[in-house]
Order: structure tokens, then C-alpha cells, then sequence
């Protein structure tokens, strides 16, 4: 992967402060912006294109506008992930085309934010100089305070951490159909392989209140779906006050569920992503009484070895989890799991590896994303001496790749002639003709527009299609009425 570290021999000669410096007031709408032009380009999770959504909310209250590439756009953001070593130097090789079109025109701005930024803080302008702004992930919703200092000819880094306090109405949903709501900011977790608790902060927990009143304005505005985030969801609710008369925590990830079920205009609630630790049968209990909540739950495993699972600190065994699993399709026979699994974590022997093959083959993952074990800065097993060379960890990542592939495949099978209630979300961008959308157990489905009676389906129809063919990870149909 190319890597950019800045040759410029006169990098920009700006103030440097901190967001400690106090906020200043809101800048009104400005009516030079209105030729002006932003892009923003998001790295990693769900949690950042939510937070993606809100900066471009806020960008354009400012008055700018989404450019039709970033090579042209006034203002560049790169919300930035550092789970992996290789989505962090990607923002490096982006980073220098946008070095070279400052060199000739200083009024470029640019930001770098989330969890790169978070990490590397006042080290990035140091690498990149030309940078005007640098933010983390808890700052996004001070954009617009930030770039009025930027615009004050200061250059600023904003990585303390900070209360979030979100502004509803400023998010630009990529999406008319399905919204993200983030619920809990932050984790308190400690696995010793990640880096997103000391990018992210501790947790910050939103009330029901507040969930429940974006989720209302989401289906004023036509959304039909809404899917709940949190870097460890199950969470939920922990660092707020509420305590029942029999001692029971009332402000959980359950109780949220129920108090915004019945809004009306919503059909279909999600959730992500879950931690086994905190993953209860109460909760469970509710997904199956609760007709909205989708049957697709995101239980990250990491790996199917207790011993490993020990040295990654994740708090469960294995058996653990199978009984999660159990609970889960006792009650919802048909509901997807995915997962998410780390190969050549420091120390792994062959028969280590090997019980997190017979593990995904045993337990059926309706979908697996695997990564191969990538040292991060600032976490336990970094500086562990019995890593994994480079070469076994392309060959395990290949090897299991294979069996998510077939296991996949052979759950996807029971779709097969199947009736299935799809979303449908938008076009099929490799065929006009179709519709793609998401079944309830999150499977990607295409289907043809017009139903056999003629009628023409559109996005945020909720449509009954007969699956017709099967492939490892989506499935296409024909829409029955």
C-alpha cells in the first residue's frame, strides 16, 4: 500500500490550537458558500457513515454543496477508520492527491476526522502539514465551530474528549428508506487486539427520549427502517440513571427496544453490533415478541478457542456463546447470524485455528467477516513476541474464506422457492429493470420492478418476492402481486 508523507518545503504557516480554545459563535448562513462544494469519503463501520451523515448535514446548513468528485470539491473529509493497519494508510494515499491540488490552490481545505484522527492527533500535521483540520470521532457534530476557526486562519486539532450533544435535524441520510440512530457512543471494553475504545472515548449512553424523538422525525420524513448503533450496543443504557423497585437496570438495550417499537410509519428495527458478554435472554425474549425487530443479529466471535478468546479478553467462552445461539434460534428458528472472526492472533496454533473453522461450519453464520490480525498502536497485543508471520496470515485468511464461502452458500439454500418479505431500497445499479433491497434476515435481494399483475414496485415498497435463484450472498426473485 502506498503511503504519503508530506515533501512540501513550505507547509502552510498557520495558528495551531486545540478544541480546548472556547467555541465560537455560529457563523450564519454564508452566500459566497453557495458556489462552494464539499466530499467526504468514509472509512470503516457503520458508526462512521453515521457520522459521515451528520458532517454533510452541517456542511451544507453552512452553505456548501456535495461536489461531483472529490478533485473538485472546496472541502475534503476523510472520516477515517484505524481498526486495521491497511484502511489507516489508505487516508495516507488519499491524502497525497489532495496535497498536491493544495500546493496550487491554499484555499482547499482539508479535515481529516474519526479514528485516525483521534489516534494520531497534532502527529498528523506534523505527516501532513497542509492539513486544516483534524478531528475526532466525538467532535463531529462541532464541525461547523471548527471550520470557523479554520476559516480564522487557525489550524486546529480537536481530539480531548468531549460530551457528545447531537443536532437531529442536520444529518444528509445517504438513504430515504433506512436510517442509522446511534444510541451509545464510545466502549469501556478492554480486548487487548483494539484500538476503538482510546479513538472513541468511553461510552455515552443517548436517552430513550432522545432515540425516540429522531426515530419519529425519520418516519415524518418517509423511513421505513431504522437501524440502532453502538460499538458494543448490549450496552445500552449502562452509564444512565434508572434502577427498578426489584433492583434491575431499567435503561438497557431491551427496555429501548420496547419504548420505540410502536412508532408508526416504521417498519423494521435492527440492531448493531452485539457483544456476547452483554447478550441476554431477556433481550432475546423481546426480539421475538417485539413483530418489528428483525431476525438478523451481528455477534462478533472473534474466534472459536477459549484460550485465544482469554488472551483477547473478550469475557466468554465458547460455549458461551453456542448457547447464545441456541437461545436465539429456539425462539426464531430462521434468524440469520452473522459474525465477525480474527485469524493469526498473536500465539495461534494450527489447532487453535482449527476450532474457529470447525466452529463457523458447526454453528451455520448466515455471513462472517474475517480479517487477518493487524497490530494497532496502543493495545496489548501489539507488543506480544509470538506474532504470526505475514505469510501464514494470508494463507489462514484464505483457508477460512472458503468455508464462509460454502457455509454461506449452503444457509442461503433455504431460501430457495421461498416467500420473503424484501425492503426494497433502491435501483439495481447493474440492472435498471430491478430493484435491490434486503429481506428480514438482512439478505440481499433483486428483484424485477414490475409484479406479475403489473404493478410497478418502488423504493420503500415492501414487497413479497419468490426467491428464484440462491448464490453464497444474495439472492434474486420475482415479486408475486
Amino acid at each position: 500500500m502506498e503511503t504519503y508523507q508530506s515533501s512540501s518545503s513550505t507547509p502552510l504557516k498557520v495558528p495551531l490550537v486545540t478544541s480546548s480554545t472556547k467555541n465560537l459563535p455560529k457563523s450564519p448562513y454564508s452566500p459566497e458558500r453557495s458556489q462552494s462544494s464539499y466530499w467526504i469519503t468514509t472509512f470503516g463501520c457503520q458508526m462512521n457513515k453515521a457520522d459521515s451523515e451528520r458532517m454533510a448535514g452541517i456542511l451544507e446548513s453552512m452553505g456548501y454543496n456535495q461536489a461531483s468528485n472529490e478533485l473538485e470539491a472546496d472541502v475534503v473529509l476523510y472520516n477515517t477508520c484505524t481498526i486495521r493497519d491497511n484502511a489507516e494508510q489508505k487516508v495516507y494515499s488519499y491524502l497525497g492527491r489532495q496535497v498536491l491540488r493544495k500546493q496550487s490552490n491554499p484555499n482547499l481545505k482539508l479535515i481529516v476526522a474519526g479514528c485516525v484522527a483521534q489516534q494520531e492527533g497534532e502527529a498528523l500535521l506534523r505527516r501532513v502539514p497542509e492539513l486544516d483540520l483534524v478531528m475526532g470521532p466525538q467532535h463531529a457534530n462541532r464541525l461547523e465551530t471548527l471550520l470557523i476557526q479554520v476559516d480564522n486562519g487557525q489550524q486546529v486539532v480537536a481530539t480531548d474528549e468531549h460530551h457528545i450533544m447531537e443536532d437531529l435535524t442536520t444529518a444528509r441520510r445517504d438513504s430515504k428508506i433506512c436510517g442509522w440512530v446511534n444510541v451509545i457512543y464510545g466502549c469501556n471494553e478492554r480486548c487487548t487486539y483494539c484500538v476503538v475504545p482510546s479513538v472513541r472515548g468511553k461510552e455515552q449512553s443517548r436517552t430513550k427520549q432522545s432515540v425516540l424523538k429522531e426515530i419519529k422525525e425519520l418516519s415524518n420524513q418517509g423511513f421505513r427502517e431504522v437501524t440502532l448503533l453502538g460499538q458494543n450496543i448490549d450496552a445500552y443504557g449502562r452509564d444512565l440513571p434508572g434502577i427498578s423497585s426489584s433492583g434491575r437496570r431499567e435503561n438497557t438495550l431491551t427496555d429501548l427496544l420496547y419504548f420505540i417499537h410502536n412508532v408508526k410509519g416504521i417498519e423494521r428495527i435492527r440492531f448493531a453490533t452485539s457483544h456476547p458478554r452483554y447478550f441476554t435472554e431477556r433481550l432475546i425474549k423481546a426480539c421475538s415478541e417485539l413483530p418489528k425487530i428483525c431476525e438478523h443479529f451481528h455477534i462478533p466471535v472473534q474466534s472459536g478457542d477459549n484460550d485465544l478468546l482469554k488472551s483477547m479478553s473478550r469475557g466468554y467462552t465458547v460455549e458461551r456463546y453456542r448457547r447464545i445461539i441456541s437461545q436465539i434460534r429456539e425462539r426464531m428458528p430462521d434468524a440469520a447470524i452473522s459474525t465477525d472472526v480474527i485469524v493469526a492472533f498473536p500465539g495461534e496454533s494450527i489447532d487453535q485455528f482449527e476450532r474457529t473453522l470447525d466452529l463457523i461450519e458447526e454453528i451455520g453464520f448466515d455471513q462472517v467477516n474475517t480479517a487477518a490480525y493487524s497490530p494497532r498502536p496502543n493495545t496489548p497485543a501489539a507488543t506480544w513476541p509470538n506474532q504470526i508471520s505475514e505469510s501464514q496470515k494470508v494463507e489462514r485468511l484464505k483457508e477460512i474464506n472458503k468455508i464462509v464461502e460454502k457455509t454461506a452458500r449452503r444457509r442461503n439454500c433455504r431460501y430457495q422457492g421461498r416467500i420473503e418479505e424484501v425492503l426494497a431500497e433502491g435501483a439495481n445499479s447493474k440492472n435498471p429493470s430491478q430493484l435491490m433491497g434486503r429481506t428480514r434476515t438482512n439478505r440481499l435481494t433483486f428483484f424485477d420492478r414490475q409484479g406479475q399483475s403489473g404493478k410497478i414496485f418502488s423504493p420503500g415498497d415492501l414487497v413479497q418476492v419468490k426467491i428464484s435463484d440462491v448464490r453464497s450472498f444474495s439472492l434474486t426473485g420475482n415479486p408475486l402481486t
